[in-house]
């Protein structure tokens, strides 16, 4: 890949990223969702990250958008104001090239000048690969809510993953 950058999303960019999560959805256990997102959902998605501060970020190459990730609430209590939980996703022909290390650093980046202490994942725990990829950024594993999701027929177990930001 001879070019890559990392931008803030914009709203043209919405049906790229649409692309992107629908195929995660219909194909893979990285969203515990059965129904492909519409047009109108991932705009409002869109709308509600920018209005509650939260970056959005893409990945582009000479192709389009090839990436993208984001970081949210995890819990909507007051106590709970210092924790974000991450998403990162990337287009089935890019994976492996590196997206994903460009998305992840610059969102803890993001996160710690918020003034962020914890950044958590949800990950499905047959997702080998990206457990690794959380650990090689120094998540370590926190728990594993056993069958607590159910898709392609059977029973998925998510493991938590986190991340102190300030020690």
């Amino acid at each position: 890949m001879d070019y890559m950058q990392i931008r803030d999303a914009q709203e043209k960019d919405i049906r790229s990223i649409l692309e992107i999560i629908n195929f995660e959805i219909l194909n893979t256990t990285a969203l515990y969702h059965y129904e492909p997102r519409t047009l109108n959902q991932q705009l409002e998605w869109f709308k509600d990250k920018k209005k509650s501060n939260f970056p959005v970020l893409v990945a582009e190459d000479e192709s389009g958008i090839i990436g993208f990730g984001s970081y949210g609430t995890f819990r909507p209590w007051a106590a709970y104001q210092f924790s974000v939980e991450h998403s990162i996703y990337v287009h089935k022909d890019s994976q492996g090239k590196g997206v994903g290390k460009v998305l992840m650093s610059e969102l803890i980046k993001r996160a710690k000048q918020e003034g962020y202490h914890t950044m958590l994942a949800g990950v499905d725990a047959s997702n080998e690969a990206s457990v690794a990829f959380h650990k090689k950024f120094g998540f370590k594993e926190v728990g594993i809510f056993k069958q607590v999701g159910y898709k392609f027929d059977k029973w998925l177990d998510l493991n938590f993953l986190q991340l102190l930001l300030k020690e």
